[in-house]
This record gives structure tokens, sequence and C-alpha cells, in this order.
């Protein structure tokens, strides 16, 4: 028996990059998935929902519910970027990022804690970053946001654990997605950029989508239910190794 058969996983931000990465893994464990974006075109199991906006979220989550009659995984992967310095964004900016990547991780946590609360083995997995434990330039914004997400797993993973929720996240390096890519060719020098981005990770190249996936999968899992309030790295060991 696959160790997710039976259960029913929430993916935001699952229609594209990293979430795409994470529902295939998820579904291969024997999940089945619900995916939560924007823009769902294309996939057969997604619900239109912008976790910016907490009527759209929770319409979606009842939906879920409605549908699979349960809810036992939760993976908080919606986010967006920013860079610059910390004077290099204005206060719209500031309140649009950290509304999207911080208050999105609780708009959509509220509304599936009543299911999975009735789950016999809930998991939710928050999607952090390296930025969150490295300093790196021109990502001020971004990486106060993700900072804070992992300020929030532990405190949720305290708050509800004797709800029998555990709760974990994962914090990749810079992972080779659409995003980043149209990143690098922002630069005007794709090649160069890519090549400094890769030395940057001790391993010498980018973090693959799959290997995220892995990362979140195994936190999900029952099998890692002794496993809670963790900041599970997917970088190559970039705090940790020099080499």
């Amino acid at each position: 028996m696959l160790a997710m058969e039976g259960m029913v996983a929430v993916v935001t931000g699952g229609a594209s990059g990293i979430g795409a990465a994470i529902v295939e893994r998820l579904r291969d464990e024997g999940a089945t998935l619900a995916v939560l974006d924007r823009d769902v075109s294309g996939v057969p199991e997604g619900f239109v929902a912008d976790v910016g906006d907490d009527d759209s979220v929770r319409n979606a989550i009842t939906a879920i519910a409605e549908r699979h009659g349960r809810i036992d995984i939760l993976v908080n992967n919606a986010g967006i970027g920013a860079q610059g310095s910390v004077e290099a964004n204005d206060d719209e900016e500031w309140h649009r990022v950290w509304d999207v990547n911080v208050v999105g991780i609780a708009r959509a946590t509220r509304a599936a804690l009543p299911y999975l609360r009735q789950s016999p083995s809930a998991s939710i997995v928050n999607m952090a970053s390296v930025v969150a434990t490295v300093g790196l330039p021109q990502r001020a914004l971004y990486g106060a946001t993700k900072g804070a997400v992992v300020s929030l797993t532990r405190a949720m993973a305290a708050d509800h654990l004797r709800e029998g929720i555990r709760v974990n996240a994962v914090a990749p390096g810079t992972v080779d997605t659409p995003w980043v890519a149209r990143l690098m060719e922002a630069t005007g020098d794709p090649a160069a950029t890519r090549e400094a981005l890769e030395e940057r990770q001790p391993h010498h190249r980018l973090v693959r989508p799959e290997e995220v996936a892995d990362a979140v999968a195994y936190l999900a899992s029952p099998r890692s239910g002794s496993t809670n309030g963790i900041v599970l790295a997917v970088d190559g060991g970039l705090p940790a190794v020099k080499v």
C-alpha cells in the first residue's frame, strides 16, 4: 500500500514550478490531489483560488472537502518573489508580498484546519527558503517573508500538535524553475547569471524541483510521524558547507 493511499492533499500554487512537482510526487505516493492556483487551466484537479483573497481560499477549501470528503495534507507552496535591498520596494510592494507569502499561509491553513483535525494523520508543509537563514544580496523583502514563514511554522507546530496535526517546512536553495529562468533572462546575460548562481551552491548546480518535492513528500507522509516543527533544507548545504 502506498504511503498516502486514501489521503487527500491540497497544494497551493500547485499549477506550475515547484508546486507542480509536488503534485506529481504526492500523486505517486497515492494521494488524491487538489490544486489551488489563480490559473488552473489544464489542471484537472484544479480549484481557482488566490491566497491573497480569503473568500476565494475558503470557497475552494470547502469545495475540496465536499468533493473528497476529507483533507489530510496541506502544502502551503504559493508565493511570490521580490528583489532589491530594503529601500528598493515601496510600502505597497512590502504589503503585497507579505500578504501572499505569510498571510496567505494563514488563510489557507485556517480554512483547512476543521478538516485536518478530523484526519488520522494530518500534516501541513510550508514553503520557506534558504534566504530565511542566509543573508543573500538583494533579497531583503523576500528574505523577511521567508524568515516569517520559519517562525510561523514553529508556532503552528506548537499550537496544533495536540490536535494531531504536524507542521513542518522545506527551505530550498535556488531552484531551477521558470520563475528563476525569467530572472536570469532579465539580467541581460542569463548564461553568466546561471553560472554565478550555480557556483553559489556548494554542489555547483541549481536545486531540481523534484528534490524539493521529495522533501515535501517525506514531511507530509505518515512515515514522518515523529517529525514536527522542523525546517528541512534542500540547498546543497549552503548555510553549513564551504567548499
